[in-house]
């Protein structure tokens, strides 16, 4: 058990012959007492310190565990959006891939279309011109045949006086 001021203060020696000055070692028990009294205040006191800064170790402690989780629960969370977008991005690749297939495919089909319009009116163009070509000669015959020169002969004077 540890030594109280009050055991220094209540020490009793047994006297001998040749021993100390009593009042000298009772002036020097006083000052070891009052000595001892500020050492266990001030135990008491750091004691009382390293309590609460024992407390606060423990709250710190406990802030840097819920920081820690929290960093952990982010960390996961931001993967979880890495992995999503990258999903979400190669879905959009795929979608654009496809689109872009469609694309393509809808302008083959219709450029196909129209080279096949095309040749269509190649055709029909060369039936017009064969058409037109026959009917311009056939004009042609018309104005060169001799029935032209007999209308100009033909005398609208004598159309009428016949008629009257």
């Amino acid at each position: 058990m540890p030594l109280t001021p009050n055991d220094i203060h209540n020490k009793t020696f047994t006297k001998s012959f040749r021993g100390y000055d009593e009042d000298e070692v009772n002036e020097f028990l006083a000052q070891v007492r009052k000595d001892y009294e500020i050492v266990l205040r001030k135990k008491t006191e750091l004691e009382a310190k390293v309590n609460e800064l024992d407390e606060r170790i423990g709250h710190f402690a406990n802030i840097e565990e819920t920081l820690n989780k929290s960093i952990l629960v982010a960390q996961e969370a931001a993967e979880d959006v890495k992995r999503n977008s990258q999903k979400e991005a190669k879905l959009i690749v795929r979608e654009a891939e496809k689109n872009a297939d469609r694309i393509i495919n809808e302008s083959l089909s219709k450029s196909r279309k129209i080279a096949m319009e095309i040749e269509e009116l190649k055709k029909q163009s060369k039936v017009f011109r064969t058409r037109f070509q026959m009917l311009i000669e056939a004009q042609l015959d018309l104005l060169k045949n001799d029935d032209w020169d007999h209308l100009l002969e033909y005398e609208v004077d004598a159309v009428f006086e016949e008629k009257e």
